[in-house]
């Protein structure tokens, strides 16, 4: 159950629009193509600065995830 204040719509790190396939489909009603999350990787660094009530809850947007990748490895990808 997500908190009053948690909206799984939004980046629990920065609060812009995490564009989740899985809340647009239940906000809808119609299925979608499998997320973008699902092919995304997510550093350990990044997910350790998850707020706790958010785990599980709400997704990280596709900014937060770029910037943590290339801020772990920057000379192998482009920001």
């Amino acid at each position: 159950m997500t908190s009053p204040k948690l909206n799984p719509k939004l980046c629990p790190l920065c609060g812009k629009s995490n564009l989740c396939a899985m809340e647009i489909a239940k906000a809808t009603g119609q299925a979608l193509e499998p997320c973008w999350c699902v092919n995304a990787y997510f550093t350990p660094e990044l997910l350790a600065k998850l707020p706790e009530e958010s785990k599980g809850q709400a997704c990280i947007c596709a900014g937060c995830a770029a910037k943590a990748a290339w801020q772990r490895n920057p000379l192998t990808q482009s920001p």
